[in-house]
């Protein structure tokens, strides 16, 4: 079974993360900011990955740790669910409309991590969420996913509307690059014969 368990303990933040990529999504998400929260649960759903996710941070500060120490708790298990990434398509994208925005997202699990964030948020926050905290997440998430990954924004003006899409369009993308593909389950879908 594709899963993967992470507990991450630092002097900012103790967070407790499941993750099962053939999952149904199905979700348990607390991490003490509210608008991340909401994505994670998007991001589940729309990826039909099972994720838990709790996080004590140091909110009274600001968001920035949790968030980015979340991202890289992510990122660790889908490396570690993925395994030696035998079968999987490697690749996946997707473009997502919602509402007025529509994004682009691109993903290629190739060991090598690279992240180009294009969203051009309208504004600085959304409530009291720091837009371009979204780029920290996916930063931190690349980082330990070795992964590289796209993320346009092709249309959009409304800061919610921009990272909700981002964050479906992710799940989608995702669940499509690390699907097992039938006509190559026994290889390494590489000429290199690892990644």
């Amino acid at each position: 079974m594709r899963q993967a368990a992470i507990n991450r303990k630092t002097a900012e933040t103790d967070i407790d993360l499941t993750l099962r990529l053939d999952g149904v999504g199905s979700y348990e998400i607390d991490t003490g900011v509210g608008f991340l929260d909401h994505m994670l649960t998007l991001f589940a759903r729309h990826g039909r990955f099972d994720l838990t996710v709790v996080c004590r941070g140091d909110v009274e500060v600001d968001d920035h740790h949790s968030v980015e120490d979340i991202g890289i708790a992510l990122g660790e298990a889908f490396a570690e669910a993925m395994g030696d990434k035998r079968g999987i398509r490697r690749y996946g994208d997707t473009i997502l409309p919602m509402d007025e925005a529509l994004v682009l997202t691109a993903v290629d699990f190739s060991g090598r991590a690279y992240l180009d964030c294009r969203l051009d948020f309208e504004t600085e926050k959304i409530g009291t969420f720091d837009t371009e905290l979204v780029e920290e997440f996916w930063a931190a998430f690349v980082r330990t996913a070795a992964c590289s990954l796209h993320i346009r924004k092709l249309a959009g003006k409304n800061s919610h509307h921009i990272s909700e899409a981002a964050f479906k369009s992710a799940a989608r993308t995702f669940r499509e690059a690390v699907e097992i593909d039938p006509d190559f389950a026994d290889e390494i879908p590489s000429t290199k014969g690892v990644l």
